[in-house]
């Protein structure tokens, strides 16, 4: 899946398919987005290949108070992928927006629904918490596996 910034200056490829896509309903997500929710799919940094340009990297306060980066474009400012603070340079939340194609990335789960805008209707069936979750319940096997091999548990 290939993905890039508005300008084309910045252009990658995600070599495989996430590991798991999160619908981040948090108010944090909600004002750096300036939307109803961000959309990310979580994959392994070295499965992100960078076909054109470089991002650079502007560090943003979190909630958790660890901080992010969020990766931008240096052109048009679009943010293609997040790394934060908890899985470090290892793991990228790459913003489904940003592939050519961002229906082949559904949500797996809607996280931090407690404080998710009132219009916003879930899905029949979504999954979806109040606030976070535990991986090792939700994800799939495969997917635990690869994270197991990234951090080693």
């Amino acid at each position: 899946m290939e993905g890039g910034c508005t300008c084309g200056a910045v252009r990658y490829r995600m070599m495989s398919a996430p590991m798991f896509v999160h619908a981040c309903h948090c108010t944090w997500c909600q004002r750096e987005t300036g939307t109803a929710f961000a959309l990310n799919a979580l994959i392994e940094s070295d499965r992100v290949e960078i076909l054109a340009g470089e991002p650079e990297a502007v560090n943003t306060p979190s909630n958790s108070g660890k901080g992010q980066k969020i990766w931008r474009c240096p052109a048009c400012r679009i943010a293609v992928w997040s790394n934060y603070a908890g899985a470090g340079d290892k793991l990228r939340f790459v913003r489904v927006g940003t592939l050519e194609h961002p229906q082949a990335c559904p949500p797996d789960i809607h996280i931090f629904t407690s404080t998710k805008q009132p219009w916003v209707v879930l899905p029949e069936g979504a999954t979806a918490v109040p606030e976070y979750y535990d991986s090792s319940k939700l994800w799939p096997a495969e997917s635990l596996e690869r994270r197991r091999a990234l951090f080693g548990r």
